[in-house]
């Protein structure tokens, strides 16, 4: 995709839309994700989100990790974003099979602690694109 500066994927969740707008519906071949909301952020804990395939199914090519509150808190984000988002996506790699999630969901991408979001993408980058800590290593 990258090398085609083809940089855009949009997934559904509604399967309607597939058939009405051409939007991949997710469930079908693409993604498996863990819970989304205050059961997906437990720590050491990466559960299967219900309409998801089972995280270490590995006919699905794509892993997606939540990592928000239920309800979104702004001032308690900072925490959520830094070292325990880095947590839940070392635990969601196990959880998953041994793969690294492809992409993260959060709230307030912004705030953080420590890097945050973008240290967390960083070390997703570097897993993936050569087996380094941080993207910035390859």
């Amino acid at each position: 995709m990258v090398a085609n500066n083809q940089l855009l994927i949009v997934f559904t969740s509604a399967e309607s839309k597939q058939n009405t707008e051409g939007i991949a519906y997710q469930w079908n071949y693409y993604v498996v994700e863990n819970q989304y909301g205050d059961d997906g952020v437990k720590p050491d804990t990466c559960s299967n989100r219900g309409e998801s395939a089972p995280l270490p199914n590995k006919n699905k090519a794509l892993v997606l990790v939540n990592h928000f509150k239920t309800v979104p808190v702004k001032i308690l984000t900072c925490e959520d974003n830094s070292e325990q988002l880095v947590d839940m996506i070392k635990t969601c790699y196990l959880a998953a099979g041994n793969r690294w999630a492809n992409y993260v969901a959060v709230n307030f991408y912004k705030r953080s602690s420590g890097g945050g979001t973008f240290r967390a993408v960083d070390k997703l980058n570097g897993e993936l694109l050569c087996g380094r800590d941080d993207v910035h290593a390859c």
